[in-house]
C-alpha cells in the first residue's frame, strides 16, 4: 500500500496483528522490501510483531527522484574522493532525510514507537532514527551496517568491482545473471541460498521494480554521510548487533566497533555469513531480534 510519509508517496506492506509490538524492517542499498523474506516476516508475526516492511525513496514502488539526475561512476568516484580528504559531499539527499521516511510511515500508521531492524544501509538509516528520534525507537537491531567511521576496513576489492558492475543488457534475464552474479561474491560461503530460489527471489524484484538511477542516488547519500561515530555516542536503548564473520562487503570489524560505540550493544557474529539473509539463517536472526526487543520491556 501507498502511504504518504514526509511529503513523499512510500510503499509500505503492513502485516501482522495490530495490537503487536510494532518492528519496523529497513532494508538496504537499491533492496525493496521484499528482499526481507516472507519466512522471516512470517516468523516474526508469529512471535506476536506487527511488522512493517517498506520501500525506500527512490526504490522499488515508492516515490522517486530521477529529476535530480544520476552521479554515475564518475560522479560516485569523485564524491569517494572527496569522503577520503573529509571535504564535504553533496548528494541529492541524505540518510538522515530517509530516517526521516520511516518516521513518517509511522506517523501515517499512527504508531508511536517501534521495534526498529536496519540491513547494511537500512542499519545506516536505522542509527539516525535512534540517534535523531529517541522516544521513537523502542529497540534497535543492526544487520551487518557499520558506524562509517574511517579507520575500518572498505569492502574487498573483488566486492566493490561486483557491486559497481553493470548488466551486459536491459532485458530481466540479464539483470537477474548480473544479480545473481554479485550474490555469488557477497553471500554467504557457509549458507548458501539454493540457486533456484535466490533466481526465483531475484526475478521476482527485477519484475517489481529495477531501478539502477536510484541506487546510484542512494550510494551517494551513504558517501555523503560519512562517519556516525558522534551519533552513536549518546544512544540509550537495547541494541543487538548482527554480522556475519565472512561479509565481503562490511567487513565484521564494522561490527565490533559498533559494540564499542553504543553502550550495552550485545553481538551476534554468525559464523560464514556474507551479505545477505541465507534461508539457513532466518530462525537465528528472529531470536535475536526478539532477544533484543524483550530487553526494552
Amino acid at each position: 500500500m501507498q502511504i504518504s510519509a514526509n511529503g513523499l508517496q512510500i510503499e509500505v506492506d503492513d502485516q501482522g496483528p495490530r495490537s503487536g509490538e510494532p518492528l519496523l524492517l529497513v532494508m538496504g542499498l537499491g533492496m525493496q522490501l521484499i528482499a526481507w523474506p516472507q519466512e522471516l516476516v512470517t516468523a516474526l508475526v508469529a512471535q506476536g510483531f506487527r511488522v512493517l516492511r517498506l520501500d525506500n525513496r527512490d526504490a522499488g514502488l515508492s516515490q522517486g527522484f530521477d529529476h535530480l539526475g544520476s552521479p554515475g561512476l564518475l560522479g560516485l568516484g569523485v564524491a569517494a574522493l572527496k569522503h577520503r580528504f573529509k571535504l564535504p559531499v553533496a548528494a541529492p539527499y541524505s540518510l538522515a532525510d530517509m530516517a526521516g521516511d520511516a518516521l513518517g510511515v509511522l506517523d501515517a500508521l499512527g504508531i508511536h514507537q517501534a521495534h526498529v531492524c536496519g540491513a547494511s544501509m537500512g542499519g545506516m538509516i536505522a542509527q539516525h532514527m535512534a540517534a535523531r528520534y529517541p522516544q521513537r525507537v523502542k529497540s534497535l537491531t543492526l544487520m551487518m551496517t557499520t558506524s562509517g567511521a574511517r579507520h575500518l576496513p572498505q569492502a574487498t576489492a573483488r566486492a566493490q568491482r561486483v557491486l559497481l558492475r553493470r548488466p551486459r543488457g536491459r532485458d530481466t534475464a540479464s539483470i537477474v545473471r548480473h544479480l545473481e552474479g554479485l550474490f555469488e561474491v557477497i553471500g554467504s560461503p557457509a549458507h548458501p541460498t539454493e540457486p533456484a530460489l535466490l533466481r526465483q527471489r531475484l526475478r521476482s524484484s527485477v519484475e517489481r521494480a529495477w531501478r539502477p538511477q536510484g541506487t546510484t542516488r542512494q550510494l551517494l547519500a551513504i558517501v555523503a554521510d560519512g562517519d556516525r561515530s558522534a551519533l552513536l555516542q549518546g544512544l540509550k536503548l537495547p541494541t543487538g548487533v548482527i554480522h556475519g564473520d565472512a561479509d565481503p562487503l562490511i567487513p565484521p570489524a564494522a561490527a565490533y566497533d559498533l559494540l564499542q560505540r553504543v553502550p550495552g550493544a550485545t553481538l551476534d557474529l554468525v559464523p560464514g555469513m556474507g551479505h545477505d539473509l541465507p534461508t539457513a539463517l532466518l530462525p537465528r536472526f528472529v531470536q535475536d531480534i526478539v532477544n533484543t526487543a524483550a530487553r526494552a520491556a
